[in-house]
C-alpha cells in the first residue's frame, strides 16, 4: 500500500448526498470493484491501481476545526468517496477527530462504511442523538463478496457490526448497494439489527469485467435488479423495516 502524507486546502465540502461530506482519505484499501469513487484519479494524478494507494489528510481536523465556524450547520457524510474506517484509520485516527469535532459543535453525521473498525468509536456514537450509521452490504454470499470485494470485511463481520452498534442504542443503517447476487437473502440477517435500510443497483460498469470472468451476466440486467429489488423490500417489509429504495 501506497501511503502519502496531504495537505488538504478544504475538509467540509459541499455534497449533493447531503449538505456536506468529509473525506479524510484519498483512496481506499478496500479497492472494491465496482467503487465509482476511481474517478478521483483524474484529479489526483494517481497511476497507481485502485486499492493500492491512500492519500492522508493529515491537516482533516485542523482544518475542520476552523471550517465548521464559518458554515451553516448542516448534515455531514462520512464518507462520499473513501471508506471512513479503512484500515490506516487505526494508524491516523482522523475520522474520530473529525468526528469529535463534529458532535462538539451539535452537527447531525451519517456514517458510511464496510469495516467493524467503527466499533471503536462507539463511546462517541451513541452519545449522540444526531448520529445514523450505516454498513455496506451488498451481498449475503461471502463467495460472492470475495469476487467483488476482496480486500473488504466479511459480510458476518458487517452484520455484527450493525448488530452491536444497534443493541448499544445506535441508529443504524444497511445499505444494499451495489445489490449484487445474494443481496435478497439480507433482510433475514437484518432482523432488529437496523432501523432502515437502503437499496440501489449496479449503476456504473468499472466491475463488468467481474461479472463476465465470473459468468454473473445475468447479474448485469434490469430485469435482475428488478426482481431483487422486490424480493428485498418485500421481505423488510414485512418486518416491518423502512426500506428505501434508489431505483
Amino acid at each position: 500500500m501506497i501511503v502519502k502524507e496531504v495537505s488538504a486546502k478544504t475538509i467540509l465540502s459541499k455534497s449533493k448526498v447531503s449538505d456536506y461530506t468529509i473525506n479524510p482519505y484519498v483512496g481506499c484499501e478496500h479497492g472494491c470493484t465496482y467503487c465509482y469513487a476511481t474517478f478521483m484519479k483524474r484529479f489526483t494524478g494517481h497511476k497507481e491501481p485502485w486499492g493500492t494507494f491512500v492519500d492522508v489528510k493529515a491537516n482533516a481536523h485542523r482544518l475542520l476545526e476552523q471550517e465548521i465556524n464559518k458554515k451553516a450547520v448542516g448534515r455531514v457524510w462520512i464518507s462520499g468517496i473513501c471508506d471512513p474506517y479503512q484500515p490506516i484509520e487505526k494508524k491516523y485516527g482522523l475520522t474520530r477527530k473529525c468526528l469529535e469535532i463534529l458532535l462538539r459543535h451539535d452537527w447531525p453525521v451519517v456514517i458510511q462504511t464496510k469495516s467493524p473498525l467503527v466499533l471503536r468509536d462507539s463511546d462517541l456514537l451513541r452519545n449522540s442523538q444526531k448520529i445514523e450509521v450505516g454498513l455496506t452490504i451488498t451481498t449475503a454470499d461471502d463467495e460472492i463478496r470475495q469476487i467483488f470485494e476482496p480486500n473488504a470485511p466479511s459480510v458476518e463481520e458487517r452484520v455484527r457490526t450493525l448488530d452491536q452498534l444497534h443493541s448499544a442504542g445506535i441508529k443504524t443503517y444497511a445499505m444494499i448497494a451495489p445489490l449484487l447476487p445474494g443481496a435478497e437473502n439480507l433482510p433475514q440477517h437484518l432482523i432488529e439489527k437496523i432501523d432502515f435500510a437502503i437499496v440501489d443497483r449496479m449503476n456504473y460498469h468499472y466491475a463488468d469485467w467481474v461479472y463476465r470472468q465470473h459468468n454473473l451476466e445475468h447479474a448485469m440486467t434490469d430485469t435482475f435488479f428488478a426482481a431483487r429489488k422486490a424480493e428485498i423490500a418485500d421481505a423488510f417489509g414485512r418486518e416491518e423495516i423502512p426500506c428505501k429504495l434508489l431505483f
